[in-house]
């Protein structure tokens, strides 16, 4: 479905390991963008600029990141096709897989992004509603092409995690990991895992959520609020069991390079790609 072919994500060893798959922990730049400009705010609130969209989406291309996430954050009606013509200038450019979403409460708008470029696309809120969507999804387009994102809040009543929709702001009663396991069971490629108490504070990955809801499924979980130093990304990809790390601030505000954190895992014995150009 996508505009470009998938890199193959993984490397045969030799010697005594020779025959495994080691499949690289990815790095993930994410772009929220809300009237043509990528924004990012604490907690889903306070959005400040950040920069263009394009320009941050090429930066990323060379410099190393593995995947892109693309969401539209705009509370309009016209999200989707706001979401499509960013997606067609950004994938005339770039190289690497790229992750849309915002919005999508439907088949014909999955695939209009995908038709668009997308390489996946990401849905929550509308799954939540109605989780035969994700089946649907699923069948028509592939358990690859469908990215679900869990926004998940502390709830001491429930001793659990619990699913947050419309941008954070709503509590549904749903227990994380049970929603998770249906995910998984209904079709779902991958899991976006966000941490709301921890986004855009930079004090570390949320490392018992990303780790329970890792242990729960199968399928790959990309871990994201919280990201601040090098060694947050080490953390949430060892001991959070995490697939794949998200980040936003500290890359849009050059806190931290993804050469920098590449090198540092890889210092560390984490299997990356090291595929920068600058």
């Amino acid at each position: 479905m996508g505009a470009l072919p998938w890199k193959k994500p993984w490397r045969l060893l030799a010697g005594k390991d020779k025959g495994k798959v080691m499949v690289p922990k990815r790095i993930i730049p994410c772009l929220d963008f809300k009237g043509g400009r990528v924004v990012k705010g604490v907690e889903f609130t306070a959005l400040k600029d950040a920069g263009d969209p394009v320009k941050l989406a090429c930066f990323y291309d060379r410099a190393g990141a593995d995947e892109l996430v693309l969401l539209n954050i705009a509370s309009s009606g016209d999200g989707t096709e706001s979401l499509e013509r960013l997606i067609g200038k950004i994938t005339r450019k770039v190289t690497i897989p790229l992750i849309a979403g915002g919005g999508i409460g439907n088949l014909d708008q999955m695939k209009t992004l995908l038709q668009a470029g997308a390489d996946k696309v990401s849905i929550g809120s509308a799954a939540v509603a109605n989780p035969e969507f994700i089946t649907e999804a699923s069948l028509r387009f592939g358990s690859r092409s469908l990215v679900i994102a869990i926004d998940a809040g502390y709830n001491k009543a429930m001793a659990g995690w619990e699913v947050f929709i419309h941008g954070g702001k709503t509590p549904t009663g749903c227990n994380v990991l049970d929603w998770a396991r249906e995910i998984e069971q209904r079709g779902g490629g991958e899991i976006l895992l966000t941490a709301i108490d921890r986004d855009g504070r930079r004090d570390g990955y949320d490392l018992e959520l990303t780790m329970a809801v890792a242990a729960a499924v199968q399928i790959p979980v990309i871990a994201s609020g919280g990201a601040g130093t090098a060694e947050d990304f080490w953390q949430v990809l060892t001991r959070g069991r995490a697939a794949a790390a998200l980040a936003a601030s500290i890359f849009h505000y050059q806190v931290l390079t993804i050469k920098e954190v590449k090198n540092f895992l890889a210092r560390r014995g984490v299997e990356v790609n090291l595929n920068w150009e600058i």
